[in-house]
């Protein structure tokens, strides 16, 4: 599908690669609505990408305020939303509360909104949805946050699951699988690190925000998963 004269919701947009991918998708030609809790960040981003761009403040654990956000029926929906890696405690040593709030946030979370985005999106002759994992869903090493590794893997396999829905709704799903990419925060986490732990660069944000197109605009892609790594060539998981 074409993502000029779409409309888009972009989750987690005030910063880093949400902010990235709603930029992007304004100047392929959307009109892009950027969903995040961060009031101050998120009209801040708006102003940066101008005309066509509008912030609501979403927080996407209250499904309340999620249907809400999907009642503007756009034809294109990024999950981006999700974080908490770095948080500690992590599992098991968290609370319920906490670990939940995760998986609520990383899994639940863009779960509800495709689920409440299909049937505008069916009506109107079809959308596409890109789901941001991680490369911590990956593999089967120990991660510092099983919570958040955990609801990463999902999301790539929920994705696989769907791809159904193209036949049924006209609805592609499809996933970003990107390694440590260069935001502002990550660029300046990557220069304080001593030179001999930091590894390979960084996934720039212009390969991850033509990954989020190429999904959106390639008709032949449903259910997959591309891989950013960092040092290497994107590749397709599925």
């Amino acid at each position: 599908m074409q993502i000029a004269g779409q409309l888009a919701v972009v989750t987690g947009a005030a910063v880093g690669i949400g902010r990235a991918v709603a930029q992007r998708l304004a100047v392929e030609g959307a009109s892009v609505v950027l969903a995040d809790i961060d009031e101050e960040g998120g009209r801040e981003a708006c102003s940066l990408i101008g005309a066509g761009a509008r912030f609501v403040r979403v927080d996407m654990r209250d499904d309340e305020a999620v249907a809400e956000l999907m009642g503007c029926r756009p034809r294109i929906l990024v999950n981006n939303a999700g974080g908490g890696a770095v948080l500690r405690p992590c599992f098991p040593e968290a609370s319920v509360e906490r670990w939940t709030a995760s998986l609520d946030l990383n899994l639940r979370a863009p779960m509800l909104a495709t689920q409440l985005a299909l049937g505008a999106m069916r009506d109107a002759g079809g959308g596409a949805v890109v789901n941001m994992s991680s490369t911590a869903g990956l593999g089967f090493e120990a991660h510092v946050s099983p919570e958040y590794s955990a609801a990463k893997a999902a999301l790539i396999r929920l994705t696989a699951t769907l791809a159904p829905l193209r036949e049924s709704h006209g609805v592609r799903v499809n996933c970003v699988v990107p390694d440590w990419v260069a935001t502002e925060r990550g660029i300046s986490e990557y220069e304080e690190m001593p030179e001999a732990e930091r590894g390979p660069a960084q996934v720039p944000l212009a390969t991850l925000t033509d990954a989020v197109v190429g999904l959106i605009t390639d008709d032949s892609l449903a259910g997959r998963a591309i891989h950013l790594p960092r040092g290497a060539a994107p590749y397709f998981l599925s």
